[in-house]
């Protein structure tokens, strides 16, 4: 059977986040597995890693939420499924899972989804919108804050003949691995970010926007700083703005208000995050609206660093509070500059345990591999 299947995955673009490196993944995976694997997508800087020998990409508008466009791409779509005689289609968006499920409906393949985020709603239309995530023969959530949103939110959608699971997000354990990294890289990057190591870093990852909480990171560090009368280590608010230039200038006019400016720096990208999170001793994931996953903390959990998350969201899910990691009051400036000045205080036996068992959850749960085989046993089920 595993020979016969042939899979294609269909999103906007292929970029670096979570739903796009998942399915640069289980398109590799597949191949692996002696299966075909197909990809449709309009872009994205993860394209030129695609092995083509082993993956079919093909370029199509998918990220366009114009109705006569969508229709377009059903009908491109169509094309492809007969031509190629695809098994299963897989969308992880919205706009093309609507272009998907009438190709699928048209040529009778197997339909799924992959529930990425909450998919903000105001009105029965957007939520009308959002629903064709839960229109297909198997719907996946990324994690079970994600499934328990769709229970609440779509159970009018959801019928029993659908079948419905949560399949965390994994990450790539041996990417993120601290015991891959070179002395002399880390050097360069510290040089790079104009740092010193004689104190230590705290770095928050993220794009700059404002549910990320990089506003409250802020108002926590001069929290810290009034408590302690010092500046206690560097900063580093790692992510590009973009296109929110006035949310930027908004952090920025907020660092000399606390006259910060010494302690927080703004990069605006990193190639190697894996190198980033080796340079920095604490990582923050101040998010003030739930992560769906959080990749940040578990990527940190990985390369053995202490994480410090809001609770709430995935982060729940993927930090066991006090042994992995810390979780601190979501939206709570002053919560986040307590536990904050508890892990600067800790001693560095402490750290490292709990380090290590960060990594030992996050290779237990979380990884890429555990993410693929789950996958693929729920594709080979689906066709059976």
């Amino acid at each position: 059977m595993s020979s016969n299947i042939k899979v294609l995955q269909v999103i906007p673009k292929l970029g670096y986040g979570g739903a796009e490196t998942g399915c640069y993944d289980i398109a590799h995976y597949l191949t692996e597995n002696n299966c075909k694997s197909f990809i449709v997508t309009s872009g994205g800087e993860l394209i030129k890693f695609i092995d083509k020998k082993k993956v079919k990409l093909i370029r199509l508008p998918v990220q366009s939420k114009n109705p006569l466009i969508m229709l377009f791409n059903s009908i491109i779509l169509i094309g492809i499924i007969f031509f190629y005689n695809i098994s299963i289609v897989h969308a992880r968006s919205r706009a093309p899972a609507w272009s998907c499920l009438l190709a699928t409906k048209i040529t009778r393949r197997k339909f799924v989804t992959t529930f990425h985020g909450t998919y903000n709603f105001g009105g029965n239309l957007k939520k009308f919108y959002n629903s064709v995530m839960v229109r297909s023969d198997l719907i996946i959530a990324g994690s079970n804050f994600i499934f328990s949103h769709i229970k609440e939110n779509y159970f009018e959608y959801l019928k029993s003949t659908k079948k419905f699971l949560v399949i965390f997000r994994g990450i790539n354990v041996d990417y993120f691995d601290s015991s891959t990294k070179l002395e002399i890289d880390e050097k360069n990057l510290l040089k790079k970010w104009d740092i010193n190591k004689e104190k230590k870093i705290l770095l928050m990852p993220g794009r700059l926007t404002s549910w990320k909480g990089q506003e409250l990171l802020i108002e926590a560090i001069n929290l810290v700083k009034i408590e302690l009368g010092y500046e206690a280590f560097h900063v580093v608010i790692l992510g590009n703005d973009q296109g929110r230039d006035l949310y930027k200038k908004k952090l920025i006019r907020l660092t000399e208000q606390y006259r910060l400016t010494n302690q927080i720096k703004f990069i605006d990208n990193c190639k190697d995050m894996a190198l980033a999170y080796k340079v920095s001793d604490i990582v923050v994931s101040a998010s003030i609206e739930p992560e769906a996953f959080g990749r940040v903390a578990v990527e940190a959990q990985s390369m053995e660093k202490i994480i410090i998350a809001s609770n709430i969201g995935g982060s729940n899910e993927t930090i066991v509070n006090g042994k992995t990691g810390i979780l601190f009051e979501s939206g709570d400036a002053k919560s986040l500059s307590e536990k904050i000045i508890k892990v600067i205080t800790m001693d560095d036996s402490s750290i490292k345990l709990i380090g290590k068992e960060g990594r030992k959850n996050i290779i237990k749960k979380f990884n890429v591999e555990k993410m693929c085989f789950s996958t693929y046993s729920e594709y080979k089920r689906l066709l059976n």
